[in-house]
């Protein structure tokens, strides 16, 4: 079985700690389908006080990761088969099918970047890819980093099982997740549509198609008109 391997690239590894290693993620490690592994980028940094940013030129405000020890810890971590990705507000839109091409990869190197960004040198000379988790910014690209190695993974064979729901997660087919129940069929008066409990699997799909585009025209109409 193929095993994906994925270098997180932060300042803060401690941020991944539990993400490393509970849910589906921990139990995907110890069946060897994945190989996670975080990094604190001052281990690459020179001098006694491990400096990772600094000024940037031209002035304006906050700080710029520096070139050195990102360059010196990407090309230490990196192999022949790695895609190297920069977490960042301004890159490509995370989707699904950016997820599932990701999980064909063997080998990611995911930096997260903080402060107001990094070096230009860096993202033109040792980043192959620049993804955005959305329209808004956070503190630093840790969480972002961790969502995308979360998104990917579900994609990577074996990670979910043999029974999994990848044809009906939302987004998919440009469509959101359809309304679903489980026991009791009824509770404090609400009950479970009668055509759930009908065993007429041709009603259930159509129901369920139907249930995803009313959903999807009322909370995403955007999504709606690309399908």
């Amino acid at each position: 079985m193929a095993i994906l391997k994925v270098d997180f690239l932060t300042l803060f590894p401690a941020m991944l700690d539990g993400f490393l290693t509970e849910s589906m993620l921990g139990r995907a490690q110890k069946n060897g389908i994945l190989e996670l592994r975080a990094h604190n980028i001052r281990d690459w940094a020179e001098g006694k006080h491990k400096i990772t940013d600094d000024r940037p030129f031209g002035g304006g405000p906050g700080m710029l990761m520096k070139p050195e020890p990102v360059f010196a810890a990407i090309e230490e971590l990196q192999s022949s088969e790695c895609t190297r990705i920069y977490m960042c507000p301004d890159g490509e839109k995370l989707s699904p099918q950016i997820a599932s091409e990701l999980a064909k990869s063997k080998h990611l190197i995911i930096l997260s970047g903080h402060y107001e960004g990094i070096d230009e040198r860096i993202r033109e000379c040792v980043i192959d890819r620049e993804i955005s988790i959305g329209d808004y910014v956070l503190t630093n690209g840790t969480l972002p980093a961790a969502v995308l190695v979360d998104t990917v993974a579900r994609y990577v064979p074996g990670v979910l099982g043999e029974e999994n729901s990848l044809s009906t997660d939302s987004f998919n087919n440009n469509l959101l997740s359809f309304p679903q129940y489980t026991r009791p069929a009824e509770f404090r008066g609400m009950k479970v549509p009668e055509v759930l409990m009908s065993g007429n699997h041709g009603e259930i799909e159509r129901w369920r198609r139907e249930r995803q585009v009313e959903r999807t025209n009322k909370r995403r109409p955007d999504i709606l008109k690309q399908s």
